[in-house]
């Protein structure tokens, strides 16, 4: 079984999450407390990295069986899954062969064929004779579009020479390009602008191939799309993965615009925050039944005007004609918060509401 970590609630959906040739699983780390807030993230090591010890693989069947045998371990019948590069791969290849088990499926920086199978027994040869430290200096370039993330590379520098040679004999077998059509599984496929390794067209390739797949193009990121760009690789996973009630209404209120920009702003000293509006504003006070959406926005926009809070009133305007008020509508609330909000307040709403229904 290979060596993985267990984060997030116990009860939540499962989503397993897999790393690149040469990294561990430290390469989610960036990612992890937004995704273990919701799903019980289940993140391995391959053979020969990390903790986990070397096996007996020759394909990425037989690495796709070590995952299952993990997942297996941790109580996964079904889950979603994430990887990166390899780790994507292995994916591919679990929701081709045991689709039943792969809710969706995330290819990042991956690719339905990783080149000519020559160069990578010629790397696997290398690997076992002088082990990887050859592989240092040109990986860096390889991995990082900004600086080098200097843990990631000392994984690589501490694999087992036979871990990471097995896994470059599995890549040169892989090839699904004339099966993925086969995959059902919802598919997002994320590629790195300067990925020199599994560029743009790769990630083109896949998003063809996988009927009703979606892709996004990091720009700013090579690789290791989770260091590179933390925050939009996070932002992009929660828009694929499904939804908790008051992330869904968030998005259907808000747009998929502003709340993809709130999560890529989210800090470590905000996601608390972030975490805290989703849950209790969206989850638990906009899902109740007792009033529509379109009281609840004539009661948001009210309070908006009262507080003086007009940034958040520009937002809540769009939100409003998001949840079916017309202009005329809006501009009746406005008026009526004149008489008990204030004329003042009332006349500064006006004129927010006013430039962003010229816009809209």
């Amino acid at each position: 079984m290979l060596h993985h970590r267990l984060d997030g609630p116990a009860d939540g959906v499962p989503l397993i999450l897999g790393p690149s040739l040469g990294t561990s699983l430290r390469l989610w780390e960036p990612q992890l407390a937004a995704l273990a807030r919701t799903f019980r993230v289940l993140r391995f090591d391959l053979p020969g990295h990390g903790g986990s010890p070397t096996a007996p693989v020759a394909t990425v069947e037989d690495l796709a069986a070590l995952v299952l045998e993990t997942a297996d371990a941790a109580g996964f019948d079904a889950f979603h899954y994430a990887g990166v590069s390899i780790g994507g791969a292995i994916g591919a290849t679990l929701a081709l062969r045991h689709p039943g088990r792969v809710r969706s499926l995330a290819m990042i920086c991956s690719s339905a064929r990783f080149g000519e199978p020559a160069s990578w027994h010629e790397r696997a040869r290398l690997v076992r004779a002088e082990g990887t430290g050859p592989l240092l200096e040109s990986t860096a370039a390889r991995w990082f579009a900004g600086p080098p993330r200097q843990a990631l590379l000392d994984d690589l520098a501490a694999a087992d020479p036979e871990g990471y040679a097995a896994c470059c004999d599995a890549l040169a077998g892989y090839d699904v390009r004339a099966e993925l059509a086969a995959i059902k599984a919802p598919t997002l496929v994320v590629a790195g602008r300067d990925d020199p390794a599994t560029p743009p067209a790769h990630a083109r390739e896949l998003a063809d191939g996988i009927h009703g797949a979606t892709l996004v193009e990091l720009a700013g990121a090579a690789h290791l799309a989770p260091a590179d760009q933390p925050e939009r690789l996070t932002a992009a996973l929660l828009a694929h993965l499904p939804a908790t009630p008051g992330m869904r209404v968030r998005r259907e209120v808000l747009g998929d615009a502003h709340v993809d920009r709130a999560v890529a702003r989210t800090t470590p000293f905000t996601r608390d925050f972030q975490d805290f509006i989703t849950r209790y504003a969206w989850g638990e006070i906009w899902t109740r039944p007792g009033l529509d959406r379109r009281a609840r926005s004539c009661v948001t926009l009210t309070a908006l005007v009262a507080g003086g809070h007009l940034e958040e009133l520009a937002m809540h305007v769009r939100a409003a004609l998001r949840n079916g008020l017309t202009p005329d509508e809006i501009g009746e609330v406005l008026l009526q918060s004149a008489v008990y909000c204030g004329v003042p307040a009332a006349n500064a709403a006006f004129a927010v509401a006013q430039r962003v229904l010229s816009e809209e």
